[in-house]
């Protein structure tokens, strides 16, 4: 990759647009659910199973659920996409308020 390419991807991907928001991990096996928020969706299922995958998840119920069942009985769900230009400098709080409010609709352990 050259110089000029180089930029022209650093470029593309400031200008990308992100998607705050909710998601969840279930255990089609078990029926456990896990839930978080991200400040940009589209990093989370690669940054989570990948840790999954290599042993050293953080979240100690999710890891030993993965270990138990297997990668195939893993599914990653978007749950809400919040609007960040319409939320301003309320983002984070929204974020907070709509993981706990999905984490006590669905039973959801908090990631």
């Amino acid at each position: 990759m050259d110089r000029t390419q180089r930029k022209a991807a650093l470029a593309e991907y400031r200008e990308r647009k992100v998607e705050p928001g909710i998601f969840a991990i279930r255990c089609t096996a078990s029926g456990e659910v896990w839930a978080g928020r991200a400040p940009d969706l589209s990093t989370v299922p690669n940054r989570v199973f990948f840790t999954l995958r290599q042993g050293g998840n953080p979240h100690r119920s999710l890891q030993a659920a993965w270990n138990a069942h297997g990668a195939d009985s893993f599914v990653f769900e978007l749950l809400e996409v919040l609007d960040p230009e319409k939320l301003g400098l309320g983002l984070d709080r929204e974020l907070k308020a709509c993981h706990e409010h999905w984490t006590g609709r669905l039973g959801a352990t908090r990631i």
